[in-house]
């Protein structure tokens, strides 16, 4: 039984690509680069802002200024929820699993742009504040498996009666690192670059967030 789901946040319970690739290219524009496809740089998502901003430059074949993180997330700042928005069917799929399980984010996003993203889009209310971690907290980010395992014992809950929820081989491999269940979202932007040789049968795939219903 699935007492905890531990989401993904960039893919998996909002479509953020177009403000961070407006954001990677606003940057990349201010260094002398040309700008890179969005599709590209759904493709470069994942791992945390610092290694998005090192693989857009390195694609643009333009050297990366000192201060490029900082600029990044400056610009980014002002862009957070321009375009972002939850993917349909998101907060009626939170409100259904919340009344049977916990529900908490993880993301290597940076956590103050992780709770404005989960504020504007009134996502917030179901999760408790600890039950929300970033990519820039003292835990190691995915894919290693210390924090989805903090999250565990903050719930109180075993990572055998938990599932983590997510689009990329970052989720599969952090879920994987920690021992627990993994629910892919084929719907998410990272799911478009997942190798699919590495699936062994044992994860959950779904088409839409209405998927979600059927694991509780």
């Amino acid at each position: 039984m699935i007492r905890l789901f531990v989401f993904d946040l960039d893919g998996t319970l909002v479509d953020s690509l177009r403000d961070l690739s407006d954001s990677a290219n606003t940057l990349l524009v201010s260094c002398g680069g040309a700008p890179i496809e969005m599709a590209a740089v759904g493709r470069m998502v994942g791992e945390g802002a610092a290694t998005l901003v090192a693989r857009v430059f390195a694609a643009a074949g333009v050297p990366q200024p000192a201060d490029a993180l900082e600029r990044f997330l400056a610009i980014y700042d002002t862009k957070l929820l321009n375009c972002t928005r939850a993917y349909e069917g998101i907060p009626d799929a939170l409100a259904a699993i919340a009344d049977r399980a916990t529900l908490a984010v993880l993301t290597n996003k940076p956590l103050i742009a992780t709770r404005r993203i989960l504020d504007g889009l009134n996502l917030s209310r179901f999760f408790e504040t600890g039950s929300v971690l970033g990519g820039d907290g003292p835990v190691a980010r995915k894919p290693d498996p210390a924090a989805l395992r903090t999250l565990c014992e903050r719930a109180g809950v075993s990572t055998s009666d938990t599932m983590m929820v997510g689009d990329s081989l970052i989720d599969w491999e952090t879920a994987k690192n920690a021992g627990t269940g993994i629910c892919l979202a084929r719907y998410g932007f990272g799911f478009r670059e997942f190798p699919q040789e590495r699936l062994n049968g044992r994860e959950t795939l779904i088409d839409s967030p209405a998927g979600l219903l059927t694991l509780v």
